[in-house]
């Protein structure tokens, strides 16, 4: 009977994180694909707008949020399916299969149709998840700050762009 529960709790758990997963990416690329202009006008008369604005004020850390929030998530996909995975198998191929499970997993649900579905709906998407972008920014905050700190020192450190999130935005 507890391997059946944990077997059960396993793949709630899984199904619950790949909807974080497809959370964060779609918010990715719904936010990123938005023109400036039109977040800037919509906030003049809509409250999710201005937090929307807030959120691109500082878009560096709007995108350190979301990669910060996937990974999270989609690490501990990985780690839950191999649990599972390795309760069945030989540890050898568990690790074989787990890694090919988890693999087309979080490609199909947690980013390639995630990502296509909130660039479809970009304007409603945008507007709809920016308050929970916000809380997850706040929620995390300083995991979020060193992070965002670290990536901008290492990008001038290497000579590269601080702006990570350059070739999203406007």
């Amino acid at each position: 009977m507890a391997g059946t529960t944990v077997a059960v709790a396993g793949i709630v758990a899984t199904v619950l994180l790949l909807a974080c997963s497809a959370f964060f990416s779609s918010s990715e690329t719904a936010i990123f694909s938005l023109p400036r202009a039109w977040i800037d006008e919509r906030a003049a008369s809509d409250d999710r707008a201005r937090v929307l604005q807030e959120l691109v004020d500082d878009p560096h850390r709007l995108l350190v949020t979301l990669l910060v929030g996937n990974n999270v998530v989609n690490v501990a996909i990985s780690s839950i399916v191999t649990v599972l995975v390795t309760s069945y198998l030989d540890p050898g191929p568990a690790v074989v299969v787990a890694t090919a499970v988890t693999s087309v997993l979080v490609l199909l649900f947690g980013e390639i149709v995630p990502k296509s579905v909130g660039l479809g709906n970009a304007e409603q998407w945008s507007v709809t998840v920016a308050p929970v972008v916000k809380g997850v920014e706040v929620l995390l905050g300083p995991v979020i700050t060193v992070f965002d700190v670290v990536t901008r020192r290492i990008g001038t450190v290497f000579d590269g762009d601080e702006a990570i999130e350059e070739p999203y935005v406007d």
